[in-house]
This record gives C-alpha cells, structure tokens and sequence, in this order.
C-alpha cells in the first residue's frame, strides 16, 4: 500500500502533545515530594511495627504460658493412670468413701496447688459409685468464692448440657476446649474442658469423667495491657469466631469504624498457637505522623496548586480532543451494530484526518466482504443440506424393493400389491412438492406409512404404539428424522420373536422432542460412541449420523440426536429440534 504524502500544512499529533504535557512539568516535583513523605513515614511505620511487634510477642509468650499452665493441670489428671485405676473401680460403701478421701481428694489438691493461678476445678465422674464432693451450690455456681478449690460432682449432672454434647471427639491427649459454660459469662471467666479417659487401650477409649478447670479471664490476660504499645492503643483478644474475649483500652469511634477510616489506626496480629485465639493490637497512627506533619501541608499545598491548573487545562485538552474521538466512537459503535453504511466527515490536516480515511475504507470493505462470505457459506450449508438429505431415499428404496423382492418371491400377491401402495405414500409424502421442512403430522404419517410397510412382513411380531401429543401438531420439523431410526430398530434391535416399539412426540420449553423407544437388545456405549465418531468409524451408524447432520445443519449445534441404551433392557433414541410453527 503505497504511502500517502505529507500536506504541507501537516502538524503530527505528537508535537501537539509535547506542548500539553510541557505545561505539566511540575507533576515530577510533586511525585517526587508525595515519595519522599512516603518513604519517611513508610520508615516510621516499619519501626514503630518492628518494636511493638517484639511486645506482643512477650505479651503472646506470657499468655501462652499461662494456657500452657492451665493445660498442665489438667494434663496431671489426665494421664494419672492410677488415678484412673481408682476412678473406674465400682464398690460401694465404705470403700468408695475411703477410696475418695484417701486417693482421689489428694489427687485433686496436688493438681490445683501445682499452678500460681486461681482455679477453680469441677470434676465429674462418671462412676457414681464415688461420693459427690462440692462447695456451695451446683446449680447456682459462684466460681469467684471457690477459687483455689474442687468440686467432685456425677456425670448425669451435665449429660444434657449443650456444651458437653457438643465436645469433640475424644483425640487421646490432644482434646480439649477453652470456652464460656454455665455461669462464666457472669464473672468474667472462661473454662478449660477436657474429657477423663480410661487410657488402658488408647484405641478404645472410655470416658471415666470430665473436668472443668475455670479461671477468671483478667488474670489470664493480664500481661495485656495497652500501656506497654502507648496512650491511645488498643489491645484485643479474640476467639476462633473473631468475638472479643478481653480488650485493653478503649475503642475510639473512628476504630469502631475502621473499614471508613483504615488509615487511622496500624493494625498488627498475633496468633497464639493452642487455642487458635489472636491477639491484635490496634496503634493510633497519628504518633507516628507528627513529625511528617510539615511535609504534607507543603505536599497538601502543592497538590492544591496543580489541582487548579490541572482543572483549568484539562478541561481545554478534554474539549480538544474529545470533539474529535467521539466522532470515531459513533462510527465505531455504528459498526459494531452492524451499520457499515455510516462515515466520517472530518476536515485536517493531522493524524485524524488519516484515520478517519482508513476508517471509512475499512468499513466499506468490511461491509463487501461480509457480504460476500455470507452468501458462500449460505450456499455451502444449503448444498451440504440437499446433499444429506439425497441420501436417506435410495437407501429406504433399496430395503424396501428387497422386502418386494422377497414377497414376490414366496408368491405373496396381496402383500406386495398392499406393500407396493404403502411404498407409493410414503414417497408421496417424502417428496413433498421438494421442500425441506414438513409438518409434523406428515413426518408422523410417513413414518406410520414405512411402519405399514413393516407389518406387511412381520405380522403379528412387532407391536407399535404412537404416543403424540397434539400440542406439536401446528410446528414444523425437517423430513425423515424418524424412519431411519425406526428402520434401525427393525433391522438390528431384535431380541427374540417379537419386538415392541414406542413412538413419542411432546414440547419440551421452546423444543420439540422425539423419541423412538424399543424393547430389543440395546447396545453397549462403546458402538454408541462409534456412531457419532465421524472419522474413526465413518460405516458406523451411517444413517443416525446422516440425521444428526442435517439437524445439526438446519438448527446449530444445540440439537440432534442421543442415543440412551442398556443391553437386554432396550434402547431409546431422543431428537431434539426448536419448536417453530408453520408459516
């Protein structure tokens, strides 16, 4: 394509461009002020993050260690395999008294005693052969004035408790839940709950009894207190669902808000490793930006300046150039709907100019060229289609002049004359003033009319039924999409001496729906798959193939047939076309 000349008066786009952006030289001066604020605070921020995250470490230390020892209680009952011994031993009377005050009592104290923390500890037993030892009243517990002490108590006091219903499955020596029960939400508490087992065989394992270890959650968070991050700071503990278990300091409203107002407030998580808690701290940013407070108001004022003259010269560029693109964005669009008559009438010297030429020859040469490949792939679809189409009727013929053969043959003079009269309509109506698409109620009286034909034949060893319903009867469809298949099931479906075949036809939404439905043999879908495989097994199947072609052809990709089989069961042939009446 040669290369159009030059007009004298020609003025590329691009010097027009280095003259706009040679008013905006200032822009490398406010990035440069904007990356430098930033680096500073970014620097601040790194450091200021870097010491408080060592803090929460020590606070997370701290309170794993209080867990840790609170676990560690449990832990002593938990694998006190003679304590075990003692709890699942079931005689009564004195013995069991003994058994309590001597053993198991003892047992308890040294437990409770082995911690600096003030627990409170219930025990139930599942023996209830064992005294119930306890302080005050179960039912209307108050944990704070029985800290530092014990409860022995029967398991059916707690059977139907949602919390113990709801305690995991036993783990050995891994179960066990921090969570609120009972009276804890009351005095500020939480409970360790952890299962006794019967560890003789760790496979089967047998609850024995179940503990509870309450502790108040002050003194188990104590080391996390905002003071050690600073004065506005805010620090929290929160549980597996995110629920708030302990805050340190206050929540300001611009924190109750954060999604709003993020940049106010660094945010920085710990998660503590058993239970899966996190501890989070929330640092008023506010401490960090003092001291970067006169960078941004220079940056602020700056900004502001470049925002006037930003407005005042972006408004001008704007209305230059917009005036100009929205007229190929009209012309775009018109294309895009399919209006390829439309132009662009514009008057330059510049690279609009040029593209608006190329534009205008493009869519005329679009518009041609559509044109022309429209009507070659109309007429190859319509060759491909007649082509099809020619081929189901020599193959009938051919079957059917045997069968007369045949008859003839055996000296059967009524049913080659009744045979000969069925042949004559069904090719009346197959020929169908040479159209393509038929009524349905022709498509069914040709396939009753090949099905006559059979009968002549078979006699009383084939029974058919049609199953049409008469919703269908105004719509369309294309010729001899059923007799193949009904021809199919003649010649290969046969079990035995008889054969029963069903003839259906109903609206499925905006689809018509066919289907041939025999008690034959049926096939596997291995020859399924070999039917519709087009260059594998070109024999296969030809004239199933054949109509899944045409109905391809004429309606898209969306319809043709399915073959649904099940060897000595039967098979059951489904054509799918779109529901369109006849004009």
């Amino acid at each position: 394509m040669p290369v159009r000349p030059k007009n004298p008066g020609y003025l590329p786009i691009g010097y027009k461009l280095m003259f706009t952006f040679m008013i905006f030289i200032i822009i490398p001066v406010l990035v440069i002020g904007y990356v430098s604020h930033a680096m500073y605070q970014d620097s601040i921020r790194k450091q200021t993050t870097s010491n408080i995250q060592g803090t929460l470490l020590q606070i997370k230390d701290n309170i794993e260690y209080k867990l840790e020892d609170v676990t560690r209680v449990s832990g002593m009952l938990y694998y006190d395999y003679s304590l075990a011994t003692q709890l699942r031993s079931y005689r009564e009377g004195w013995e069991s008294f003994e058994r309590t005050t001597k053993y198991i009592m003892p047992k308890l104290n040294i437990a409770l005693n082995a911690t600096g923390m003030n627990l409170w500890m219930s025990i139930f037993l599942e023996n209830d052969t064992l005294p119930e030892v306890y302080n005050g009243s179960f039912d209307n517990e108050n944990p704070d004035a029985l800290e530092r002490s014990y409860g022995l108590y029967h398991l059916k006091r707690i059977e139907d408790k949602p919390w113990y219903l709801s305690f995991p499955v036993e783990n050995y020596g891994h179960t066990m839940q921090w969570k609120q029960v009972e009276r804890d939400g009351d005095f500020d508490r939480i409970s360790l709950l952890r299962r006794m087992v019967d560890s003789f065989d760790p496979v089967r394992l047998k609850e024995i009894g179940f503990m509870r270890l309450s502790v108040r959650i002050s003194e188990l968070f104590q080391s996390a207190d905002y003071h050690k991050i600073g004065e506005g700071s805010v620090i929290t503990i929160l549980d597996e669902k995110d629920t708030v278990m302990y805050q340190s300091g206050v929540l300001s409203s611009e924190l109750l808000h954060q999604n709003e107002s993020e940049s106010h407030y660094l945010t920085i998580e710990e998660n503590l490793n058993n239970p899966s808690w996190k501890l989070v701290a929330y640092i008023p940013t506010n401490i960090m930006e003092k001291d970067s407070l006169k960078v941004r108001m220079f940056v602020i004022a700056v900004c502001f300046l470049c925002l006037v003259v930003f407005t005042f010269a972006g408004v001008f560029i704007s209305r230059y150039f917009s005036i100009r693109i929205n007229k190929f964005v009209s012309v775009l669009n018109a294309f895009r709907e399919g209006d390829l008559h439309k132009r662009i009438s514009y008057r330059g010297k510049d690279e609009f100019s040029q593209i608006a030429t190329a534009l205008n020859e493009m869519g005329e040469n679009i518009g041609d060229l559509i044109k022309e490949v429209y009507l070659t792939q109309l007429q190859k679809k319509e060759a491909e289609l007649e082509t099809l189409q020619s081929q189901i009727n020599p193959h009938f013929l051919y079957n059917t002049l045997s069968s007369i053969n045949r008859l003839a043959k055996f000296g059967e003079t009524e049913k080659v004359q009744q045979t000969v009269l069925e042949l004559a309509k069904f090719y009346r109506l197959t020929l169908n003033e040479g159209r393509t698409m038929i009524p349905v109620p022709t498509e069914i009286e040709q396939a009753n009319a090949y099905l006559e034909i059979q009968k002549i034949k078979y006699g009383d060893r084939m029974e058919v039924m049609f199953d049409v319903d008469p919703d269908i009867w105004p719509y369309e469809t294309m010729k001899l999409v059923l007799q193949p298949f009904i021809e199919n099931v003649m010649k290969h479906a046969w079990c035995a001496d008889r054969i029963h075949i069903r003839i259906v036809g109903q609206r499925d939404g905006d689809d018509i729906l066919f289907r041939i439905i025999d008690d034959g043999i049926g096939m596997k879908q291995e020859r399924i798959d070999q039917i519709f495989d087009f260059e594998g097994h070109v024999n296969a199947g030809y004239g199933i193939r054949n109509v899944d072609q045409r109905i391809k052809l004429q309606y898209g990709a969306g319809y043709g047939v399915s073959i649904y089989s099940k060897l000595g069961i039967g098979t059951s042939v489904q054509i799918r076309i779109p529901a369109r009446r006849r004009k």
